[in-house]
């Protein structure tokens, strides 16, 4: 019995029905149990639940007016008794007839849908059909005794259903009850229940008050055979007969077996199925109440009304056989009951699981949060942060969609997965990046000027290109991003100028170095698939800047490696390419980024090494080397002053404005307190130490030192050597302070009075001035590195020549030095035959080596010229370069070769002023070299005034400064023998000058 039904047995019974009016019972009754049309669907009497049926519910009326419907309804019923076709009871002399033991063999009969109504078992059961309804009514309240009805289960459903709404006000279950059209022999199952109807209440429409439903609270009361059909009505009035059970002596140990292993299921039932616990508590009352006395088919019939049996138990007459089939059923809803349960259990095991995690988790959090340690990082919160790193940014779409499903991604996703982090990182960059957040650049030439010229001395070419960026920017209304590569010997600034360039234009820098980089993931990213995988060097710098459009310096871009893990080089195409860094892809990101607006700054020592293609995506400016004059600049106006804060030797000019401010201030203090009329306060006397205050110092280094340090210490082309040999003069200097300042202080009681006699006052602040000149020079930075600009002071001896070379520290002078021994010969009267031979040291590259064996040719063809053919081939030549252990290398020394043979040839020495430089082709013709400001640098420095230099680089010379040409006499040759015209005349009038 279900829940439902014991819940009605129990109002039921609480109440006395009969001493209660019909609107009581009503008002009462009906809302709390029919809601028949929501709760018992179309097969309403099919069980003891009731689910599946729908009656309209009563509306409530006035008690008076209700009270009269109430009276007409029952005269109409009285009036329907007697009609032709209702159910007339047989009689007998005014009497039912009933048979010697009181049975009633004649009855109404109702189907029922389902599972059977059995014996000692309660069951609420619906009638749907009016007619049959009002015949309920009629003979539950004219009838003294109580009505029995037939309830016989059908052997099967239609397969089509009647529709609801075919009959006005007519449910589809009401059909199924009329067994007018149907044979009911057939349809129904020959064994039934009689059942005893304790309680009907009637259903009225709340359209015209007719009676539609009854409910009717039935108790099983034995099992009958269904006989004969006497009218299928409706309702149905059939004839039955009583089926008695097999007697049981209580002596068949089998029957007691099965019956006790009955009860014991039934009683396993109520320990592992909830639903039936209700019931089966019920039942089991019944059957301890009843034990002594009670039958097998009872047990059975209580037993199966446990299940979803169908008629099988009622049908069986044995007492063995029907606890056999009862007890068949039990066990398989125990199975089904076990496995329920089992399902149960493990779904309460998964969420008492969860449950104790969450309520650990929120423990966790309340410990944190009252240890100060409160680190709220659920997802939602993280969700929510990034989200609003993204407010107010314009995401492109791409980037869009990959946000979108990363987040509903990361939301799903469990702390514990190994997924989880890996998602987190990546929101992290995506949802960092300045996604079209730009900074405003600075339109202003003049104000770039300053700054450039703040920061540094000279580099005109690199001032004017950033001068014509900002007006190109100017007339366009916004710069975009160029690729300019710096090419220069270190220590020119080609490094520090690029953050000078990001503070003129007004927008942030970036510098990371691509030097010994062989790994392409720096550039583009790993795979996010990766251990500990990121994004590359370009995305860290979008996201450390914050802006799309910042200055990224890309230092030593010629000193890239290339490794097992691919070629940076190739890598960097993509990033500097104009016309594809618009959607540049980091394998990390995996989205299209813009990176056209970004100014790449590319930093070289030279170009020999950089790859052509990546060569050609890049402005290229060349930075030379400093002069004399450019180096003493940088010294007076940057590296000195610098070195001198930097030591403590000077202060800065702001901490110096503000210290002047502090004691004004201060004063203005002291004499307001002093102007205030204040009482003398006895103070206890106490002699306080003088405060010791630091000397004030003037150090010094003359123009003088400064440029011995540049000419006998600091050749390179660049002032970073300078800067360290200004720094380590700073750092003695202070250390000087400092022991005299200690002295000072430490002194005895002797050396408290001055030479005058008067005492020292210690609070009184002494100035300690220290000079460094050329002579004390030594003293500070030890003996000078070079000792001479040449090589050789006096006159050069013959096959000698001052050459001019350049290398990546700047222009140098080369001296090419050529010598011969006589070859041996076996007859002295015969001229030599054997070629030549010419053997080249001094570390010589295989370019050189190659300009040697060109030089020496274009020499045997100059002395056949000129009538003096034999010399070469009559001895072993040999052509060295000084300082071997410096390799040497470039098309550069070609005229310089072919001097020094015809000099040792023709035995005329060639002046020591006289330079050159040039590359010579096998027919003499001289050919253009690189590098001219550094020569002439290197020449001036030599004091070298007279310089011979090809045709082809006139305009080189020709834009070096003004101070650079004076007092040369500068040669341009086209050939080598102008080259020779130059040389030697100048070498015979230098010989008749001596």
């Amino acid at each position: 019995m279900s829940r439902i039904s014991l819940g009605l047995v129990k109002a039921l019974r609480s109440q006395s029905l009969q001493a209660r009016s019909t609107w009581q019972l009503r008002q009462d009754a009906l809302p709390a149990l029919l809601q028949t049309r929501r709760f018992f669907g179309w097969s309403s009497n099919s069980g003891d639940d009731g689910k599946k049926g729908d009656v309209p519910e009563s509306t409530g009326t006035s008690e008076s007016s209700t009270d009269e419907r109430q009276s007409g309804r029952k005269s109409k019923r009285t009036s329907a008794a007697a009609q032709e076709g209702a159910i007339v009871p047989v009689k007998q002399d005014g009497h039912l007839r009933k048979d010697s033991s009181g049975f009633e063999p004649v009855c109404m009969a109702l189907p029922l849908f389902g599972r059977p109504l059995f014996p000692w078992h309660n069951q609420l059961i619906q009638i749907t059909s009016p007619k049959i309804a009002k015949e309920i009514l009629s003979l539950t309240e004219n009838s003294k005794k109580m009505t029995h009805i037939g309830f016989f289960l059908r052997k099967s459903m239609p397969n089509e259903l009647p529709k609801e709404g075919e009959e006005e006000d007519l449910l589809p279950s009401a059909k199924l009850e009329d067994m007018s059209g149907e044979d009911p022999m057939e349809v129904l199952h020959n064994v039934g229940t009689i059942g005893r109807v304790a309680q009907a209440v009637p259903v009225w429409s709340p359209k015209d008050g007719e009676v539609v439903a009854v409910q009717m609270l039935v108790q099983g009361a034995g099992v009958v055979r269904l006989e004969k059909v006497l009218n299928k009505g409706p309702p149905l009035q059939v004839q039955i007969a009583q089926i008695t059970p097999e007697e049981w002596d209580g002596k068949d140990e089998m029957v007691r077996a099965t019956m006790n292993e009955t009860i014991l299921t039934v009683q396993e039932i109520m320990k592992v199925s909830s639903s039936f616990r209700e019931h089966a508590q019920y039942v089991n009352q019944s059957l301890q109440q009843r034990n002594a006395r009670v039958q097998p088919d009872a047990v059975a019939h209580l037993a199966a009304s446990l299940t979803t049996a169908e008629g099988a138990v009622l049908d069986a007459t044995n007492p063995l056989d029907k606890l056999r089939l009862a007890l068949e059923l039990l066990k398989k809803e125990l199975e089904v009951a076990k496995l329920q349960q089992k399902i149960s259990n493990q779904i309460e095991e998964k969420m008492s699981k969860n449950q104790r995690e969450f309520m650990l988790r929120e423990q966790l959090k309340s410990i944190k949060k009252e240890l100060g340690i409160d680190k709220d990082d659920g997802s939602e919160t993280i969700l929510q942060k990034f989200k609003e790193r993204l407010e107010g940014k314009e995401v492109p779409k791409e980037a869009k969609e990959a946000i979108d499903t990363e987040f509903e991604k990361f939301a799903n996703l469990a702390k514990e997965s190994q997924e989880y982090q890996m998602t987190r990182n990546y929101l992290d960059w995506l949802s960092s990046m300045p996604w079209s957040v730009y900074s405003k650049d600075t339109f202003d030439l003049k104000k770039a000027r300053e700054i450039l010229d703040r920061d540094h001395y000279g580099l005109a070419d690199i001032k004017d290109r950033i001068r014509e960026f900002i007006a190109v920017g100017v007339l366009r209304g916004s710069m975009q991003g160029k690729i300019l590569c710096f090419v220069g010997p270190p220590g020119v600034g080609k490094t520090s100028i690029g953050k000078s360039i990001a503070e003129a234009l007004g927008r942030e820098f970036y510098r990371f170095s691509v030097g010994g980089l062989y790994d392409v993931a720096e550039i583009k990213g790993h795979r996010r698939t990766y251990v500990g995988a990121m994004p590359g060097k370009i995305i860290q710098c979008l996201k450390k800047v914050q802006t799309s459009n910042p200055l990224v310096l890309i230092d030593e871009v010629d000193k890239i490696g290339r490794g097992h893990h691919g070629d940076p080089s190739s890598a960097l195409l993509e990033l500097l390419d104009p016309s594809q860094n618009s959607a540049f892809m980091d394998h990390y990101l995996d989205v299209a980024v813009d990176c056209s607006n970004i100014l790449f700054v590319c930093t070289a020592n030279v170009l020999d090494t950089i790859p052509g293609p990546l060569l050609d995506r890049m402005e290229v400016i060349r930075l030379t080397g400093y002069d004399l004059q450019e180096k003493m600049k940088i010294a007076e106006q940057y590296l000195v002053p610098n070195a001198m804060v930097e030591v403590g030797l000077k202060q800065k000019k702001a901490e110096a404005q503000s210290e002047v401010q502090v004691q004004k201030v201060a004063e203005e203090v002291e004499k307001s307190e002093d102007a205030k009329p204040q009482e003398p306060e006895p103070e206890p006397e106490v002699k306080a130490e003088p405060k010791q205050l630091k000397p004030e110092v003037k150090a010094e280094i003359e123009t003088g030192a400064i440029e011995s340090l540049i000419r006998w210490y600091c050749r390179e082309a660049g002032v970073r050597n300078l800067q360290k040999h200004i720094e380590r003069i700073c750092r003695k200097l202070a250390t000087k302070v400092v022991e005299k300042w200690e002295d000072k202080s430490q002194g005895t009681s002797s050396k408290d009075t001055d030479a005058t006699g008067d005492a020292i006052d210690p609070s009184k602040s002494e100035v300690i001035e220290l000079r460094v000149d050329e002579a004390s020079l030594s003293e500070y930075v030890g003996k000078p590195v070079f000792t001479s600009d040449r090589l050789y002071e006096g006159q050069l001896p013959s096959g000698t020549v001052t050459g001019l070379a350049w290398t990546a520290m700047g222009g140098s002078v080369l001296y090419i030095e050529a010598t011969a021994l006589a070859r041996r010969r076996s007859d002295p009267d015969k001229p030599a035959t054997a070629p030549p031979m010419l053997a080249v040291t001094g570390q010589l590259g295989n370019v050189m080596k190659e300009s040697s064996q060109i030089a020496l040719l274009v020499a045997r063809r100059q002395l056949q010229a000129r009538g003096k053919d034999g010399f070469f081939e009559e001895h072993e030549l040999f052509l060295h370069c000084p300082e071997g252990a410096t390799p040497k290398d470039g098309p550069s020394a070609g005229v310089t070769m072919t001097t020094a043979l015809l000099s040792l040839a023709m035995k005329k020495p060639i002046p020591t002023d006289l330079a050159m430089t040039g590359e010579v082709s096998l027919n003499g013709k001289v050919l253009a070299v690189g590098g001219i400001k550094e020569k002439t640098i290197a020449a001036r420095r030599a004091g070298c005034k007279t310089l011979i230099f090809p045709e082809a680089n006139r305009r080189d010379f020709d834009e070096l400064p003004k101070y650079l040409q004076d007092g040369l006499n500068v040669h341009f040759a086209t050939h080598f023998d102008e080259v020779f015209d130059v040389a030697f005349k100048e070498a015979e009038e230098a010989a008749n000058a001596a």
